[in-house]
């Protein structure tokens, strides 16, 4: 979500391989790179817990699909997305037909610091969410209910569409880099009504139990740290970080290819020009 199951690749396995000697001969290192997989797994352990979500998501999905809840524009806005990811990749962005240059499928290696960041929003995007509308169901809230589940919606859809799109080669960097980019747009624009939804168009009456105050002022925060997280993830992240190293990535990938290709074919010239010279001699 957010660019986040792209930028820590969570699909992809750590390298287990360790240079020869290392275990006899630099320790520190052989320790160094034991922690660098531990970090790795514990990732990929954190991020692989959502999968077992996305199965209740896609049931949600399909809940609020069918009960109104989601506004007709953010039913179609998907398969907007999906249509239009598939002819960047065939028109535009074409996959080059392998993996980059180091091996690797991550767009964006990030610290410590930053997987703190990924599971803060997994937190205030995603579970949060998903529990202020289950509990709006319970407490027959249909204002709280309706405000919150295009954003959840379209977060469920996003989920899907990163993790799809990174466990398959025929999309390339670019295009995985703008499904992040496209959904947080969108959601920016829901995250506003939701806002205004929960802080200028509900209002409790003065007498209202506690339990329904702190239920209100739940949903206003939860609206608001979701607006702001999301507008830096867009401003600060996605568009000044992760997509412009996935297009400098994927035209290295293509520059390493093209050069490839002319080695080769410089390669096989000598011997085209030199084939016809010894067929005459031997005439």
């Amino acid at each position: 979500m957010s660019g986040v199951t792209l930028a820590v690749a969570p699909r992809s396995d750590p390298d287990r391989s360790v240079a020869p000697g290392c275990e006899k001969t630099d320790q520190q290192q052989f320790r160094h790179h034991l922690q660098q997989q531990q970090q790795q797994l514990a990732v990929s352990g954190v991020m692989g817990s959502l999968r077992l979500i996305e199965l209740q998501l896609v049931a949600f999905i399909m809940v609020f699909s069918v009960s109104g809840l989601v506004p007709l524009l953010d039913l179609v806005f998907p398969a907007f997305v999906s249509a239009y990811l598939i002819a960047l990749s065939r028109l535009a962005f074409p996959s080059l037909g392998r993996v980059s240059v180091d091996g690797s499928q991550e767009i964006f290696n990030g610290s410590k610091m930053f997987k703190l960041y990924v599971i803060l929003g997994t937190t205030i995007g995603l579970l949060l969410p998903l529990a202020y509308v289950l509990g709006g169901f319970a407490r027959a809230d249909e204002n709280a209910v309706r405000s919150a589940t295009p954003h959840l919606f379209l977060l469920s859809f996003q989920i899907l569409t990163e993790n799809v799109i990174s466990g398959l080669s025929l999309f390339s960097p670019p295009v995985r880099a703008l499904v992040p980019l496209m959904y947080t747009g969108r959601r920016i624009f829901v995250l506003l009504d939701w806002v205004q939804d929960a802080w200028l168009n509900k209002t409790l009456p003065k007498n209202a139990p506690s339990k329904d105050v702190a239920w209100e002022w739940f949903g206003k925060w939860l609206a608001a740290a979701n607006l702001m997280y999301f507008s830096v993830n867009m401003l600060c992240f996605l568009i000044p970080q992760f997509l412009p190293r996935a297009f400098e990535r994927y035209f290295r990938d293509a520059d390493e290819l093209h050069r490839n290709m002319s080695e080769d074919k410089r390669a096989t010239v000598p011997t085209n020009r030199i084939r016809p010279t010894i067929d005459r001699k031997l005439d």
